[in-house]
């Protein structure tokens, strides 16, 4: 993903101000009531990407009488200025905020914009996979975050367009066309050859799938400083990326863009890597008319973590008992079992990994594959990692930047190398 210079900017100072200033948002709130009125009659919802929460929601209502506003935004790097402008302003947040993996970090460093979770809702802390639940606490000590999903890792392939290359449909036979990466790297060649199309969408989107797969430190260390010139993770996704563009088997489209979402329609490309999540993006891309078109095979090189968030409760709401009761109940075991089988974010919650109807659903818009069973196979094997508090940044203005730059040859590899790592230091710091 990728951010205008102006909107960065912005984003950059805007979050600078709210940690200068120590909770603006919090304080300019402290004498107004906080349940003026006793029960609200709407809460806000902020969210980024898709939930899966419209059908949840409903039910809320019924059982509360408080009307829940869900508030899209459809890409992360849109989202996220938003929430740091609310922020900086104290005015116009949700009351209940999604916090991405990517940009959790960064907001953690101001507690005090975050209401403390703890004494609102009952203890949770035995209920998710362990690490998940801790990343939901700042520095201080406080609960900001209750967990929604983790980015358990997939390729998402079109059947069709796979048999058109001469290539097997069937996911098990798929599965076993790319045990590694290099496998893959020669699955794209035969594509290539057969329809002089790419494989996949681009370079950077298979970068991020490497990345994640490597667990530990990316772009920060574990005290925060920028190592993007020592990473073992970052490197060795840059150079699988550099592979596949070198083999040309992708199709240049940069994730996110208009010609990205389109290119799903248009058969474009032949397959994605897609985090679970990804799942109701993918179909919500590729239309009605493309239903049983798609399928899911696991990815090369074994499991992977890209993307999750957290629902967090800006100190800035009026109601928020009530707002932290509706975080948690978006996501208890039931709300990321049907948020899961609506749009594909995958349970942290450890009953709902176990529920049986997690754990044998099948998507119909992905030919029935057992989403349930491939992503939640994948889920222990997970390796956590070390996100710092810039760590969005850097990918999104720095390291794909750089590496779109050598895939649409603008620049040879070692310029587009020495760029990002100028970039990352700049886009980095805190």
């Amino acid at each position: 993903m990728s951010v205008t210079t102006r909107r960065t900017r912005f984003a950059v100072a805007a979050l600078a101000a709210v940690t200068a200033i120590g909770g603006l948002a919090a304080c300019g709130k402290d004498d107004e009531p906080k349940e003026a009125g006793g029960k609200p009659s709407k809460l806000v919802v902020d969210t980024f990407g898709e939930f899966g929460y419209d059908e949840i929601v409903k039910q809320y209502e019924k059982d509360t009488g408080i009307k829940v506003e869900l508030r899209k935004t459809a890409q992360l790097n849109e989202y996220r200025p938003k929430v740091v402008r609310a922020l900086a302003t104290g005015k116009g947040a949700a009351d209940v905020t999604a916090l991405e993996e990517g940009i959790l970090n960064e907001f953690k460093t101001n507690p005090a914009n975050w209401a403390d979770l703890t004494p609102l809702i009952a203890d949770h802390s035995k209920e998710y996979l362990p690490w998940k639940w801790e990343l939901g606490k700042a520095a201080d000590g406080r609960l900001i975050g209750l967990p929604t999903d983790v980015g358990s890792l997939g390729v998402c392939y079109r059947k069709d367009l796979f048999a058109a290359a001469g290539l097997p449909t069937e996911r098990d036979q798929v599965a076993a066309l790319w045990p590694d990466w290099n496998a893959f790297i020669e699955t794209g060649k035969k594509y290539r050859a057969a329809t002089n199309k790419g494989l996949i969408d681009s370079a950077t989107t298979a970068a991020s799938a490497v990345m994640v797969q490597q667990g530990g430190d990316l772009f920060y260390d574990k005290e925060d400083n920028v190592i993007a010139d020592k990473s073992a993770a970052v490197k060795t996704a840059w150079d699988t990326a550099v592979a596949m563009s070198d083999a040309k088997i992708s199709a240049k489209s940069a994730t996110w863009s208009p010609e990205w979402s389109a290119g799903f329609k248009q058969g474009t490309f032949a397959a994605t890597f897609c985090p679970s999540w990804m799942l109701g993006i993918v179909a919500d891309n590729s239309g009605p008319e493309n239903k049983g078109k798609w399928d899911l095979a696991p990815v090369p090189g074994g499991a992977g973590n890209w993307g999750g968030s957290w629902l967090a409760v800006p100190s800035q709401s009026k109601y928020p008992k009530e707002a932290a009761k509706l975080a948690e109940y978006l996501t208890n075991a039931k709300s990321q079992v049907e948020a899961f089988k609506l749009k594909g974010p995958l349970p942290t919650n450890l009953e709902a990994l176990k529920n049986p109807e997690f754990t044998s659903f099948t998507n119909e818009y992905f030919s029935g594959a057992p989403t349930g069973k491939i992503f939640g196979e994948s889920v222990e094997k997970i390796q956590p990692l070390h996100l710092g508090p810039k760590h969005q940044a850097i990918k999104e203005n720095a390291f794909e930047p750089a590496l779109r730059s050598y895939e649409n040859g603008q620049s040879p590899k070692d310029k587009a190398w020495e760029q990002f790592l100028k970039d990352a230091k700049t886009q980095g710091a805190f």
